[in-house]
């Protein structure tokens, strides 16, 4: 375990011009481990599972849904301020379920196995390929010795970048919100999917979904996203991860990681149509969005790429 120190959360101060210094946006659900991914439609620019993206979110304002947990950075590297994400695994095979085990060590070299709740979860892992297709959010167990095991769905050949998102529940970063990512190469020959051209609106499991903003590049903006269905309004959103939706968003050029701030507070199974998000896009670009939400027990999840100036 991680030595016992205080909390060190901090929130990272904004940047004001469009080349601040990247910032992760939480959003408030993170997919569940077992049949929370990749399987469903607009996963890979509307399909298929892709492993890996990393993701650290910056702690910010207390009491909205999953806004304790925020972890500052874009997730691109394995490690940051002692921590580090190691994992023998460096190819999975193509076209079948993968189990993917890691570790995350302290600043004392030694395997972690104190985490605190995140959004319900202690580890929260994310798969994304480099041409943000096969996007997957899972929940990894842990064994006793600190190591992880992520059942990935099947994968298609390529480059994948794997995200760990935790917190520190001893040690000296206890109470930090870290996100860490590894690449995997899945052998094979790849075959690009070009990015959807930006829109508004993404369509799933017969459920239409409208996204509102215009964010700017380093800048905290509102973001709406409204559910509807045959033209009406969705008003029975049940609770995930304590939310009722979770939005995470990855770059085009570089598949840096960011998580959408949730601020629509939980109240029964019956949420929606509307959801509000803060979203803070540390970079302009293209961003594909993947916004996961439920309805009668299934999780649904839609994708769309939103264009940041």
């Amino acid at each position: 375990m991680f030595a016992s120190t205080r909390p060190t959360v901090r929130r990272r101060a904004l940047a004001a011009s469009g080349t601040a210094a990247a910032l992760a946006l939480t959003l408030a659900a993170c997919g569940s481990s077992n049949n929370d991914s990749s399987s469903m439609p607009g996963m890979d620019h509307g399909a298929k599972p892709s492993a890996s993206a990393s993701a650290t979110a910056s702690p910010s304002m207390g009491d909205m849904p999953g806004m304790d947990h925020m972890a500052a950075g874009n997730g691109l590297s394995d490690t940051k301020d002692g921590y580090r994400l190691t994992s023998t695994d460096t190819t999975l095979m193509a076209g079948m379920p993968a189990a993917y085990r890691f570790t995350v060590t302290g600043p004392d070299d030694k395997p972690g196995t104190a985490f605190a709740l995140d959004q319900t979860k202690r580890m929260h892992f994310y798969a994304i390929r480099s041409d943000l297709t096969g996007f997957q959010h899972i929940h990894p167990t842990m064994a006793a010795d600190g190591t992880w095991t992520a059942n990935l769905s099947a994968l298609d050949p390529g480059s994948w970048r794997l995200f760990a998102s935790f917190t520190p529940d001893s040690g000296a970063g206890k109470g930090t919100a870290f996100v860490l990512s590894r690449t995997v190469t899945i052998p094979g020959t790849a075959t690009k999917t070009p990015l959807p051209a930006a829109a508004k609106t993404a369509e799933v499991d017969g459920y239409t979904v409208t996204v509102k903003g215009e964010p700017m590049a380093g800048m905290e903006h509102p973001l709406t996203v409204t559910v509807t269905k045959d033209g009406k309004p969705v008003t029975d959103l049940q609770p995930y991860l304590d939310t009722y939706a979770h939005l995470t968003a990855f770059h085009e050029s570089d598949t840096a990681f960011a998580h959408l701030h949730p601020t629509t507070k939980v109240n029964g199974d019956h949420g929606g149509p509307e959801l509000s998000f803060n979203a803070e896009l540390p970079t302009s670009g293209n961003w594909r969005l993947f916004l996961q939400f439920k309805t009668g027990g299934k999780l649904h999840t839609a994708a769309l790429t939103l264009n940041v100036g």
